[in-house]
């Protein structure tokens, strides 16, 4: 549910964010932080993100909860081999490292790509999945920024080689910090230090090849390649809550209440004035409502006969949220399922 419009406002230091620490998995360095005890939470940035991206609320959940943000393989510090980089490779990865920390079960935060891998997450590996809450999360339907689309395609891998040129990087930031200055009370203006903060790390060339196997693997000119609508339906078990940006112009808004339609008894949060990053432009709140969607529901029970009878029955518009105020929303996920689109494998 939409709250008031208020003034995002920035948490106050609790601590330093933890320090990367490393383990050897396949013979690929992955890295990691990892701070708290109790219930585990496990953190998943985006594309060409790394864990730091979790600075602003790591530190304050891990007073409650075992709190692990990995880099993914080919983001921050882990490795960078060319390997393969679909979202079903990224839930692979997030279960061995589990596995290598003897964590068993885990409430799965996603962000914009890291959303994709929970939501696939959950898909390949339910027995491990306490809830799910998916921020500006991707793979729910095609739209995605026309940013994203361009570097997807062949001339954009030269584009981020040209980053690598002498003045072209800090060119780009002076701009990106101008246009900052400009429009910075919007969400756009609040997402810019975070995209000058990605952009970098990408002229590193193992980077930039990591990012782009990413994003190809995710999206093309049309958009977002893949989908979770087709499989939202497996989540009826599973407590969810979704977070959004009002003014996310990297994933739409729209997205969010075509998920939540589409995820029988899922929560929706929309931050007002926020991009793509709202637990940066209001931590408190973001921290709030984790806590309290953690605190007010039980832990998903995995139970492979109910799977069964899911799978057998499928999906159906009886699956998709019938209130008034879904309505629209409703009948989007239906016309996307009618246009063929899937999920990953």
């Amino acid at each position: 549910m939409a709250q008031p419009k208020r003034e995002p406002h920035p948490v106050v230091d609790v601590g330093p964010t933890p320090e990367l620490q490393f383990r050897t998995i396949h013979g690929y360095r992955r890295a990691y932080r990892i701070a708290g005890s109790g219930p585990a939470l496990l953190l998943i940035h985006g594309i060409g993100d790394n864990s730091t991206a979790w600075e602003p609320v790591h530190a304050h959940l891990a007073r409650r909860f075992t709190v692990i943000a990995p880099d993914l393989l080919g983001h921050g510090q882990s490795d960078k081999p060319r390997a393969d980089y679909s979202v079903a490779a990224y839930a692979n990865g997030m279960r061995d490292l589990l596995s290598v920390l003897d964590i068993e079960k885990v409430t799965v935060v996603g962000h914009s790509l890291g959303g994709g891998v929970a939501m696939q997450f959950a898909y390949q590996f339910p027995q491990l999945v306490e809830r799910l809450i998916l921020v500006g999360a991707g793979g729910v339907t095609k739209d995605v920024n026309i940013a994203l689309r361009f570097a997807a395609l062949p001339v954009g891998g030269e584009a981020l080689a040209l980053l690598r040129l002498p003045l072209v990087l800090p060119a780009l930031q002076t701009i990106g910090r101008l246009l900052g200055d400009i429009v910075g009370s919007t969400g756009l203006g609040r997402d810019i230090p975070n995209a000058l903060r990605i952009l970098a790390d990408l002229p590193e060339p193992t980077a930039s090849a990591a990012f782009t196997r990413t994003l190809r693997a995710v999206v093309d000119w049309r958009g977002q390649v893949v989908t979770m609508l087709d499989r939202c339906y497996l989540t009826e078990s599973v407590p969810v809550q979704l977070i959004w940006g009002e003014q996310d112009v990297v994933i739409p808004v729209s997205h969010a209440h075509m998920a939540h339609a589409a995820m029988p008894g899922s929560r929706l949060e929309v931050f007002p004035r926020s991009g793509h990053f709202p637990f940066h432009d209001d931590p408190h709140r973001f921290i709030d409502i984790v806590e309290e969607f953690i605190d007010s529901t039980t832990p998903a029970d995995y139970d492979q006969d109910a799977l069964r009878e899911l799978l057998r029955k499928g999906s159906t518009e009886h699956a998709v949220s019938e209130s008034d105020e879904a309505m629209g929303a409703r009948i989007l996920v239906l016309g996307a399922l009618e246009n063929n689109e899937r999920s990953a494998t």
